[in-house]
């Protein structure tokens, strides 16, 4: 029983709301047709495919249309040009919502001594004319006039479509159709989107090439007159320029004499998504010389039109946008002479003239799981055990690489040929290159550098990848930022202290008087360094720390030599070493000797030279290091900077 009563009132509920959603549905409809009643307009300004303004006496008309529904506005006359879009939906607006404060009948105006004279209707200060398409296909456009008349404090006055009715409607109507010409045109020549614009072609006048560029979504390349990189930022800059360019005057009667336009000096095409404008430069706009800020300043205004219109305007390029599209063969072509990805390189091949062999630095990654950075070896020929490499100076190589660009000189763009014979392939010093450089990127691809200096260019420096026709023009210390020697890239730590193991005996004697050491310390037990030195002067404390810091990580500021040798050469001189550096070390409570370091004399500048037969090398210290022994070896002989010389004593 509780079942049935339950089912009936969720029916009552369901129906009473049906009843509801009905009704109200019924009373919006009335609603909706009570007010499309009260407008001036009805469905006839739906779906509007033209629109034609009017001046009183007809000397002024402006007419717009469309070719579809969502086709965009375009401007008729008095000029053929895109129309404001926002600007002729502002109309359209006002024309669908047109609603009179009050209306009466314009039969009744002769009944009160008046007519349509009197507001203004006869003539119209404007007239309105629009259509719109027929309900069929086959029926003819239906086209509605609409008269417009004075304005007064009650609002503007409308005569209705039929004639019959006089509406005064509200004066946002009248504001949006007084407007100038220049609200109701789209002041941009272009209107493909920057982000929507796949290629972009230039013909200057002939006998210039024709240059093309199209982009991929990442990078621009060309495709026409040569099949090399472009320029991404150099092509945004240029499509950026060309989206500002603006129509600042339109020419009602221009001959072709005068614009050229029929033979343009400049094309500029952007192509977007199934969509192409072109844009046509003809000759300079003649400026009144009294207009020029003085007289050196450079005419910008050009004659122009659009490929697809027959109007011409008058436009101004900057001159450094014109010189860009004037040489754009150059100007928009990617100076960067490499085009790689400095972490995907795996090796790199090094060799100059003279070299018996290659330098080639390989990259050796850690294994799967290793939290440890790859690392660079330095693989020596003969067999000879590899080099650990700076890290950081072989990434300094390949940014160098990655950053090597064109060099302009003599006023020239820095390409020097893009298909060169044999001849001048010789003359600019390629059959013998200064450097040839080959990067492995990833597993396979290689890329080969030569870098020439030849009699072509007055012994500049060039360069070409192999493979490619480019000749390139590059900077002249280029060759000097690459060298090619195993001890520039080598990695500069020579040794570092296993981890529990400390230093606990330090010498410093001088080899031509062992007996009379400069420095001799020894920990006993558990004594720490600070204990050890708590005696010793301020000065000598600190430079024995900074010597102990660095023979704990024993770096070269740079390498002079692989193999040890018993002398060294200090200001052009070969001398034997002057000082030996010794350390005691200890591990776990075992002593052990530590490394001997031979010590040259001080050169000119911050140079001391030292030398390790245990590590086989010869090497110049860094410079604190230098300072150190600087303190330790000639501190108390050191007179310091000299004194300030007094003012003498004035004579009575």
């Amino acid at each position: 029983m509780r079942t049935k009563v339950t089912l009936i009132l969720i029916f009552l509920n369901v129906a009473l709301l049906a009843v509801i959603l009905y009704t109200r549905r019924e009373w919006q409809a009335e609603q909706d047709l009570a007010r499309l009643g009260k407008r001036v307009l009805g469905n006839e300004v739906i779906g509007i495919r033209s629109l034609e303004i009017t001046a009183a006496g007809g000397d002024r008309k402006i007419r717009l249309e469309r070719t579809g529904e969502n086709a965009p506005w375009e401007l008729k006359a008095p000029i053929d040009w895109p129309a404001n879009d926002f600007a002729i939906r502002r109309i359209i607006h006002e024309l669908e919502f047109l609603e009179p404060h009050t209306s009466f009948p314009a039969g009744d105006l002769e009944q009160k001594g008046q007519s349509l004279a009197d507001y203004g209707l006869n003539p119209p200060r404007l007239t309105l004319t629009f259509t719109r398409p027929a309900s069929s296909a086959d029926a003819p456009e239906v086209t509605t006039r609409l008269q417009i008349g004075d304005a007064s404090k009650a609002g503007l006055y409308v005569l209705s479509p039929d004639g019959k009715t006089v509406h005064v409607v509200g004066r946002k109507l009248a504001d949006s159709l007084i407007v100038g010409m220049e609200e109701l045109r789209t002041d941009t020549l272009f209107t493909i989107p920057v982000f929507e614009v796949r290629s972009l072609g230039l013909q200057n006048a002939a006998p210039a090439p024709r240059v093309r560029l199209r982009f991929d979504g990442t990078r621009w390349a060309f495709e026409a007159p040569i099949v090399t990189r472009g320029s991404k930022h150099a092509a945004e800059v240029v499509i950026a320029g060309l989206h500002r360019l603006r129509a600042l005057d339109f020419i009602a009667e221009a001959s072709p004499a005068d614009t050229a336009l029929d033979k343009p000096a400049l094309r500029v095409t952007i192509e977007g998504n199934s969509r192409r404008e072109t844009l046509l430069v003809g000759n300079p706009y003649p400026v009144d010389p009294s207009v020029k800020k003085d007289a050196t300043d450079p005419v910008t205004l050009f004659y122009a039109r659009m490929d697809d219109r027959a109007q011409v305007f008058v436009t101004s390029i900057p001159d450094d946008l014109m010189k860009t599209l004037r040489d754009a063969r150059n100007t928009l072509r990617d100076t960067r002479i490499l085009d790689f990805d400095p972490a995907a390189v795996t090796a790199v091949s090094l060799s100059a003239p003279g070299q018996p062999a290659p330098l080639v630095l390989r990259r050796e990654d850690p294994v799967p799981g290793a939290t440890a950075p790859a690392s660079w070896r330095i693989v020596r020929p003969a067999g000879a055990p590899a080099l650990p490499a700076d890290a950081k100076l072989v990434g300094n190589l390949l940014q160098r690489l990655s950053n090597l660009t064109v060099f302009p000189r003599n006023g020239e763009s820095g390409f020097l040929r893009d298909a060169p014979s044999d001849a001048e392939i010789e003359n600019y010093g390629f059959n013998l290159p200064q450097r040839e450089i080959t990067l492995t990127v990833g597993s396979a691809t290689r890329i080969t550098l030569q870098l020439g200096v030849g009699s072509a260019n007055g012994g500049s420096v060039q360069a070409r990848v192999v493979g490619q026709p480019y000749i390139y023009s590059v900077a002249p210390d280029t060759l000097n930022e690459l060298p090619v020697a195993a001890n520039v890239y080598r990695e500069r730590t020579l040794r570092t202290l296993p981890e529990g193991t400390r230093i606990t005996g330090l010498s410093l004697v001088a080899n031509d008087a062992p007996d009379k050491p400069l420095l001799s310390l020894q920990l006993t037990g558990n004594q720490s360094w600070d204990d050890a030195l708590a005696g010793e002067p301020e000065a000598r404390r600190d430079a024995i720390k900074a010597v102990l810091t660095h023979l704990a990580t024993l770096r070269a500021q740079k390498f002079v030599s692989d193999n040890f040798t018993e002398t060294t050469f200090v200001d052009g001189k070969s001398k034997p070493w002057k000082y030996t550096l010794k350390t005691t070390l200890e591990n776990g409570g075992a002593e052990t000797e530590g490394i001997t370091i031979q010590v040259a004399e001080r050169s000119g500048g911050g140079t001391q030279l030292a030398g390790s037969k245990e590590l086989g090398v010869v090497f110049a210290i860094e410079q604190p290091f230098v300072d150190a022994l600087w303190t330790l070896t000639y501190g108390d002989r050191d007179p310091g900077p000299p004194a300030a010389p007094t003012e003498p004593a004035a004579t009575p």
